[in-house]
């Protein structure tokens, strides 16, 4: 849906609220606009004028034509973390398909300008990340954002591209298989109609879609103007972790990323420092490869290690019943507690009990 010139977030929600979804806003009365606390004859004249500027029937049927899929806030499939953020997107134009384990997400950024190391590194990470079935966020552009995305694919995982236009004006034009080939493992998304083509001003605010849809923002490459940067910004004002590669302190395209680490980004040597540092997730998420995961730590444990934690409990869990209830014998149990435990995923809460964090 257009924006409509003088109507913040706040008030663009409620009107979304009020009259059910997008194309409907457009189709009230002034009398309706009027019922609304924040609503004044200026605002009222805005909506009405922009009737004329925001062809809804019109992008309604090209989503149509084109099976682009329209996923308003207040849909059950609109992603949740997305929707706690300051400004989310009133409307996602979509192309693939969302599903919950998308809950469980990292963004890994950089230069479009990217160096052989950056690649190299971008590529380990995300096939790293998605192996462990993490989904990997990314914007579609040149250099590391396709090189996560390509990586992530060939691992067999899931992938979600950000688009700074419309999905009919893809921009680089050059990534357009790429795009196609994202729809079949996660999704294409967009907050602009189908038509719109992309300008310098709409990347910066894709970017606070990156973030917003993740746990957390990797920078892997970046000079110190780089865009990436905006995207580690948004993602410390969004309340979500950014880590940053390291690189050659000669190398302008490690300038971003070090001057990061300073200001208290997390280093990263490797996947594991990324699933570490997450910690426990506000609610469990089902992921195909460990069932119902509360850590994102949770995702590098073996299958004995996943077992005994299986069998922990949120209250105080007797050793001797996890013992029982596994199988497995006691000294190789007693082993795995202190490696859970070193991983902050449970809790001793006396010598002979444990929690789950």
């Amino acid at each position: 849906m257009t924006r409509i010139p003088g109507v913040g977030p706040v008030v663009y929600s409620e009107l979304i609220h009020r009259f059910g979804s997008a194309p409907n806003v457009f189709k009230a009365t002034a009398a309706e606009l009027k019922q609304l606390p924040g609503i004044g004859p200026k605002l009222v004249n805005a909506i009405l004028n922009t009737r004329d500027i925001a062809p809804v029937d019109s992008i309604i049927k090209t989503c149509q034509r084109h099976k682009i899929d329209m996923i308003e806030r207040f849909e059950g499939a609109y992603p949740e973390r997305l929707s706690e953020i300051y400004d989310p997107p009133s409307v996602l134009y979509s192309r693939g398909k969302l599903v919950p384990a998308d809950n469980l997400s990292i963004a890994i950024v950089g230069s479009r300008h990217a160096t052989r190391y950056g690649i190299k590194i971008a590529s380990q990470l995300a096939r790293g990340l998605s192996m462990a079935g993490i989904t990997i966020i990314s914007g579609l552009a040149r250099g590391i954002d396709a090189t996560a995305h390509q990586a992530t694919l060939e691992a067999g995982g899931r992938t979600i591209a950000v688009l700074g236009g419309g999905h009919l004006k893809l921009y680089p034009t050059d990534h357009a298989a790429l795009a196609h080939e994202i729809t079949h493992s996660g999704a294409v998304l967009s907050e602009s109609p189908p038509d719109t083509p992309p300008r310098s001003g709409s990347f910066p605010r894709r970017n606070r879609i990156v973030s917003g849809l993740s746990l957390g923002v990797v920078v892997v490459e970046a000079a110190r103007r780089s865009g990436a940067l905006i995207s580690a910004r948004l993602a410390m004002e969004q309340g979500r972790e950014v880590f940053a590669v390291p690189g050659q302190i000669d190398n302008r395209m490690s300038q971003g990323c070090h001057k990061l680490i300073q200001d208290g980004a997390k280093l990263v040597n490797s996947v594991d420092d990324v699933l570490e540092e997450l910690g426990p997730l506000a609610n469990p998420i089902q992921t195909q490869q460990a069932g119902e995961i509360r850590n994102p730590a949770e995702l590098k444990l073996t299958e004995q290690e996943r077992d005994i934690l299986n069998t922990i409990e949120t209250t105080p869990t007797l050793i001797d019943a996890i013992i029982e209830k596994t199988n497995i014998p006691a000294a190789r149990v007693m082993s795995t507690i202190s490696i859970l435990e070193m991983r902050s995923l449970i809790q001793r809460v006396s010598g002979t009990s444990v929690v789950r964090r």
